[in-house]
């Protein structure tokens, strides 16, 4: 199972110099995509529970866009491995003379990988994908 969601980043999330955007904004990104595998998978939104790995590839910036996909890897009683890809799929702020220019990147950018488990209580799984 699998879900795509796409975000632009906004000055908001620029947190460093250059308008940088902090790897913490990818992680929560990856959040909200486990969230909703679970919802679709359990009819619950569990808890996140630990990240086993997260490798930040490149940089990320204001205007920016990003493309989260999650998937379910593995499937236990109560826990749920998935991984995550963040890609950038619009490079913005490419022209400094230009702020509103910007460019599709193809192909998209690899810019941060994680891998996960998250716990869905055997009292809260309303139901499991496929039964």
């Amino acid at each position: 199972m699998r879900v795509l969601l796409r975000q632009r980043m906004s000055q908001h999330d620029a947190h460093y110099g250059g308008q940088l955007v902090d790897g913490a904004r990818m992680l929560g990104l990856f959040g909200d995509a486990a969230t909703e595998l679970l919802i679709r998978h359990d009819g619950d939104e569990g808890l996140f529970v630990a990240y086993e790995e997260v490798l930040f590839k490149a940089p990320v910036f204001a205007g920016d866009y990003i493309e989260v996909v999650a998937e379910i890897t593995r499937v236990g009683n109560t826990s749920r491995t998935m991984e995550f890809h963040a890609y950038k799929v619009i490079r913005a702020n490419i022209d400094p003379g230009v702020p509103s220019a910007a460019e599709i990147v193809n192909p998209p950018e690899l810019v941060c990988y994680a891998k996960g488990t998250c716990v869905v209580p055997k009292d809260k799984q309303r139901f499991r994908k496929g039964e």
